[in-house]
């Protein structure tokens, strides 16, 4: 029995997903989709108090999506660790198309229709030169997977956008890709899985402790 749970220990990946800090675009609620939109003052104290709570977690590799308010946060948790930054690009955020650029009031004003079919969660729905939420989970989740099942036995970070965190935590919970989030998606939270060769399984989410002294900081909701 101790030989089959050090198997299952040295089998596994512990994963810190971390959602990008605060943004000027979050607080305009503006879709940025896979733009390069960078961080706004809130967003680098964000990635500075994160840094600073994960400086004792044993980190072996920092995965960041390369869009650049990913790729920057990742970078703040690098100074402090001394582990390098890797860009992934199957960590980027959904491609929202013609979404992409313009605020939620504005495509419920000018697309409707589109915007019906976003709200109600259609897997298969994607705006005009952007990704389906299926598209999306399965990109999202085979990047996981694949970088976690590098780093069996250690601990891994991975850097990435409210709809990325989204994906891992339905993931993790089983959760149908329909079903109505109840769940935070904050900047700068810290969201811990355990992945195994059977997926995903949730341990901790939306860990905000760093952030307390922060009244700015704005929950995820498409963008």
């Amino acid at each position: 029995m101790l030989r089959k749970g050090r198997c299952a220990v040295s089998e596994s990946a512990r994963v810190l997903a971390i959602r990008h800090g605060e943004t000027t675009w979050n607080v305009d609620t503006r879709i940025q989709g896979q733009l390069d939109v960078g961080l706004n003052d809130t967003g680098r104290w964000q990635a500075d108090r994160l840094a600073r709570a994960l400086a004792e977690e044993p980190i072996r590799a920092i995965y960041a999506s390369d869009l650049g308010r990913a790729h920057e946060t990742a970078m703040a948790i690098s100074r402090v660790s001394g582990v390098a930054v890797t860009a992934e690009q199957g960590l980027r955020e959904r491609h929202f198309g013609e979404f992409q650029g313009k605020t939620f009031a504005e495509i419920e004003a000018v697309l409707p229709e589109q915007a019906r079919l976003w709200r109600t969660r259609d897997p298969a729905f994607a705006p005009a030169g952007g990704e389906s939420l299926l598209q999306l989970r399965e990109r999202v989740v085979a990047t996981a997977e694949k970088l976690a099942a590098r780093h069996a036995g250690e601990l891994i970070v991975l850097v990435g956008h409210g709809g990325v965190m989204d994906v891992l935590y339905r993931a993790a919970t089983r959760l149908d890709i329909q079903a109505p989030r109840t769940w935070a998606l904050g900047n700068a939270a810290i969201n811990r899985l355990l992945w195994t060769q059977d997926g995903f399984t949730l341990v901790g989410w939306a860990d905000t402790q760093h952030l307390d002294n922060d009244n700015n900081s704005l929950d995820e909701t498409t963008t």
